[in-house]
């Protein structure tokens, strides 16, 4: 119960902060430069509730960044079996643009493995 008071303050502390933040700074930019009107506080904040929307949405953040996928498909394959690596690949052949067609592997169609200096193989770019 306490965690959940602490993450509700939390929250309402930072979109204080955020949308006097956005209003200020709208205040201070926008007339000036597009010649704009000023803003309230409750529009920065909804600027600020508009623009997580539009931009970030509300989703939970899972670490790893674009190729977090690609990292985990390389330990999952690592610690198949050669039959599990087999039934994979079968399963995968014939799917447009995978990498795992006829001779590949993790690392695209042709197997390469990456090198430990660059991480990319050896037909990369």
């Amino acid at each position: 119960m306490l965690k959940v008071l602490k993450i509700i303050v939390l929250v309402a502390v930072a979109l204080t902060v955020f949308g006097f933040v956005t209003e200020h700074l709208w205040n201070w930019l926008m007339p000036a430069i597009f010649g704009l009107k000023t803003i309230s506080f409750a529009q920065g904040l909804g600027l600020v509730v508009l623009s997580k929307i539009l931009l970030g949405g509300f989703h939970k953040h899972a670490g790893g960044g674009p190729r977090g996928w690609k990292r985990g498909m390389e330990d999952r394959w690592a610690r198949m079996s050669p039959e599990e690596r087999e039934r994979f690949r079968a399963g995968m052949k014939g799917r447009r643009d995978c990498g795992w067609g006829p001779g590949g592997g993790p690392w695209g169609a042709r197997g390469d493995v990456p090198s430990a200096e660059t991480g990319r193989g050896e037909g990369s770019i």
